[in-house]
Parts: structure tokens; C-alpha cells; sequence
């Protein structure tokens, strides 16, 4: 089984029930099971600030997916909640980004993991550390007591 790690968020039309069911939606796939989540926390827009403030989240998950089977998932379950991706770090009803997959390095034209931006958000960075421990070390960048 892989152990990955997924960030949550959404700021449109009721974000924590948009949390909540995709949260509920990747537990239902198969050969996939929630192992923790996070608490749920509100930050500012990263990008345009005329927006709503974000509701975030982070789970750890097990599944038998392999790293594009399991965003191509992702991303359907991010359709079906109307994600619309026309600015970049523009408003969303879901976004859903794999932080880490393992302890592997993926850099390819649809994934790259560690999420790039992840060691620069503290909307990440603090629901990660709520289900790791302070010497957890994320891949490229070392231990994640550094960025917090």
C-alpha cells in the first residue's frame, strides 16, 4: 500500500460541506482508506485577494494507486464538485493536491511531488504537522520543523 498525503481546500459555496464530501469521496475509492485528517483551518487567498478565504485540510491516506491513477481519481472528484480552473490560485469549489506519495520524487508534465508550493504554506504546512510528528521529513527538503 502507498502512503500519501493530500491538501484540501476550497472558498466557494460552502467550503467545509465541499471539504467534508471530498474528504468522504476519496475514502469511497477503491482500495483506499482514510488513515488521518486534520483539523480544518481558514486562510487567506494565496494569489488574488478578492476572493473568500479558504477553508484547508490535510488527510493521510492508504491506496493500492499509483501516482497518476490516483490524481486522475482526485481529479474527477474535484470535477464532480464543479472545480473550475480558469485563473491560476483563482476561487474553487474543491482543490485537491498530493503533497507526498511515499517518500518519492515525482517530476513529470502532471505531478510534481513534493507538492512544489507546500513548504511555503503554513495552510499545508500545520494541518501536515498535526498528523506527522515535529521530526517528520519531507523529501527534497528535510525535516518540517524548518518551515514552521
Amino acid at each position: 500500500m502507498n502512503i500519501v498525503f493530500i491538501a484540501l481546500g476550497s472558498n466557494l459555496h460552502n467550503p467545509i460541506y465541499h471539504l467534508e464530501k471530498g474528504i468522504r469521496q476519496i475514502n469511497h475509492l477503491p482500495n483506499t482508506s482514510i488513515i488521518k485528517r486534520s483539523s480544518l483551518y481558514k486562510s487567506e487567498p494565496v494569489g488574488p485577494k478578492n476572493q473568500p478565504n479558504y477553508i484547508n485540510s490535510v488527510i493521510k491516506i492508504k491506496t493500492k494507486y499509483e501516482p497518476i491513477e490516483l490524481l486522475d481519481l482526485l481529479q474527477d472528484i474535484e470535477n464532480k464538485h464543479h472545480r473550475k480552473r480558469i485563473k491560476k490560485w483563482g476561487p474553487r469549489t474543491l482543490d485537491l493536491d498530493i503533497l507526498l506519495f511515499n517518500n518519492i520524487e515525482i517530476n513529470s508534465d502532471r505531478l510534481i511531488v513534493p507538492h512544489p508550493e507546500m513548504i511555503n504554506r503554513d495552510f499545508v504546512l500545520i494541518p501536515l504537522s498535526e498528523l506527522t510528528n515535529y521530526n517528520f521529513t519531507i523529501p527534497k527538503y528535510g525535516k518540517l520543523t524548518k518551515y514552521i
